[in-house]
């Protein structure tokens, strides 16, 4: 009797601590230790996840007030992950735009729009990777055009799962759908390598970079691959995008899983990139919301969440942000975090 009621005990504990990792319970704050000589906006309906009161002008904007001219929009939205139930969903419909019904409307708003494209777009390679490797119908191909993705990182731990092959035959069909990517490439000096967006009279730069999974995947000089997150290259990367551009926008794939504060690397690579000269540093991978922060002139996102997954066992990992930017004159003028929700059926709706 001792005996199955010690078994007993310890099952509950066990499922209580995994619980707590996959279900975090924290509210994230999407600003943290803001300045206040700084605008920061949220949208409206997302007042109790900020810290900060919004600014007028970035309610009058939101109301559909007069815009100031010269002004540029750009959003950033989370991982777009495209396989597993997701591709088997859109399969079923026989509709590629299927993830972005809900969305697109919001999304075509930007003059430029980025994301992370989480794993290939392919239907060659092997599979060399575990359970949770994700492959891509190129069908879905269809479903970024049509929410009007410009640039999207393959830096993550995913691009590779079914081998370089796979990974360089994504960079092609990418290209071929006049959709741009960082933070990869068919040798190093195209993995790091900015790509660079024309609006509204500005250069935009963007760049992106992986921290997670295995540097044997870092591109090499005659060998394709992504780009590895690493101080002194990130600082170098930056300086030369910064002298192409009026702005240097920077994606990093990196953080805990499940964890809704960023950890002491992610704060420190991403106050480097600031440092560096980077406007905005735009994190991927946790699979949840971390908060966003004013550094100095930039802003940083730790991470947006997931965008277009198919991880629904928990209203965290439902939950992402599309960050809204308001460029004026060539500066980040107001930040505009819209709260997003994916549904059961793998399509994300603005709140």
């Amino acid at each position: 009797m001792l005996k199955k009621f010690l078994i007993t005990f310890i099952i509950l504990i066990c499922g209580g601590v995994a619980a707590l990792i996959f279900y975090p319970s924290e509210k994230v704050a999407l600003f943290d230790e803001p300045k206040e000589s700084q605008e920061v906006s949220e949208n409206t309906q997302n007042q109790n996840l900020i810290e900060t009161p919004l600014p007028t002008q970035a309610e009058k904007i939101q109301e559909g007030g007069q815009n100031p001219q010269n002004t540029v929009t750009l959003m950033f939205v989370g991982d777009v992950m495209l396989s597993r139930q997701v591709g088997k969903k859109m399969e079923k419909e026989n509709n590629w735009k299927w993830p972005f019904l809900k969305i697109a409307d919001t999304l075509k708003e930007a003059d430029i729009l980025f994301g992370n494209l989480e794993g290939p777009i392919s239907d060659k390679g092997k599979n060399i990777g575990s359970i949770y490797s994700f492959r891509t119908d190129p069908r879905a191909i269809e479903g970024l055009n049509f929410a009007g993705f410009d640039v999207l990182s393959v830096a993550n731990n995913h691009i590779l799962d079914w081998d370089r092959e796979a990974m360089e035959d994504t960079l092609r069909k990418l290209k071929e759908a006049g959709i741009n990517y960082v933070g990869g490439g068919f040798n190093e000096e195209e993995a790091h390598s900015a790509a660079l967006k024309e609006a509204g009279g500005l250069k935009f730069a963007f760049l992106g970079y992986c921290g997670v999974g295995t540097e044997y995947w870092e591109a090499q000089k005659d060998k394709s691959g992504i780009a590895w997150l690493k101080k002194e290259r990130l600082k170098e990367d930056i300086e030369k995008a910064k002298a192409l551009a009026d702005l240097v926008f920077v994606s990093m794939h990196f953080g805990e899983e499940y964890q809704t504060k960023q950890n002491s690397e992610q704060k420190d690579f991403a106050r480097l990139a600031i440092d560096a000269g980077a406007d905005l540093v735009i994190g991927h991978h946790p699979h949840v919301l971390q908060p966003i922060e004013n550094y100095k002139n930039g802003y940083i996102a730790y991470s947006l969440g997931n965008f277009v997954f198919d991880q629904t066992f928990s209203p965290q990992t439902k939950e992402s942000v599309v960050l809204k930017i308001i460029v004026e004159n060539g500066k980040i003028k107001v930040v505009i975090p819209l709260k997003a929700e994916i549904s059961n059926d793998f399509q994300p709706y603005i709140k």
